[in-house]
């Protein structure tokens, strides 16, 4: 898998990629490439398929969250690690707000990073295959788009985790426990699991593919 680390400052963007290049998802070392701006590693994202993100907040072309917020309007779903000395309530909200999937304020253990990308990479799916299919709709796990006959939807990068995670169980049950710990890093506040499922039925459009098995959770699958 590839993880793409977007850094300014250049000491501490190399002892994070030499961190990650060590350790190994699945049995296969991360390949792990670099950028010191916005636009560079915009030209990678053309080109590269990307596990997960780590993108400074503050670089010296703009806001990232600003950035990955466009991007998640055009339907890019790659998850994203948001790293910042902003630790203010307000700034951890705004990061998730703007399509951030983790947040992590500095300074931090490098141990930790590494456990939070480790975690964010699992969600590409690694070992399932590249793309899901069921009826009409298609999830691709590499590129994080998804289409219904054959329509790219806009998803946010949690809303793509759960339908991934749905997918990957199709005709199974899943229970709001199993999206929250697969989808999530901490316990969400109440009623969050609920409110993405009915983004996702929204967006999906008819006919309906996500249904609720009363008492036990969610299903993706045909009437």
């Amino acid at each position: 898998m590839r993880v793409m680390v977007v850094e300014d400052d250049e000491n501490l963007r190399v002892a994070v990629a030499a961190e990650l290049r060590g350790v190994e998802l699945g049995g296969t070392a991360l390949d792990v490439d670099t950028a010191a701006d916005i636009a560079a590693a915009h030209r990678a994202f053309s080109s590269n398929d990307y596990a997960c993100v780590v993108f400074d907040r503050m670089l010296p072309d703009g806001d990232a969250i600003d950035y990955v917020q466009a991007q998640r309007g055009r339907g890019w779903t790659v998850p994203v690690l948001f790293l910042t000395a902003r630790d203010a309530v307000g700034d951890r909200v705004a990061g998730f707000a703007h399509g951030g999937d983790d947040y992590l304020v500095k300074p931090f253990a490098i141990e930790e990073l590494t456990a939070r990308v480790l975690k964010l990479c699992r969600r590409t799916g690694a070992g399932r295959p590249a793309v899901l299919r069921h009826a009409d709709l298609e999830v691709d796990c590499i590129r994080h788009e998804v289409r219904r006959a054959g329509v790219l939807l806009s998803l946010s990068g949690k809303e793509f985790a759960v339908l991934e995670y749905l997918a990957t169980h199709a005709g199974q049950v899943v229970s709001r426990t199993d999206l929250i710990e697969h989808c999530w890093d901490d316990e969400p506040m109440a009623n969050v699991v609920e409110a993405v499922v009915k983004r996702l039925r929204r967006k999906l459009h008819a006919p309906e593919l996500i249904h609720t098995v009363h008492g036990h959770g969610y299903r993706l699958g045909s009437a």
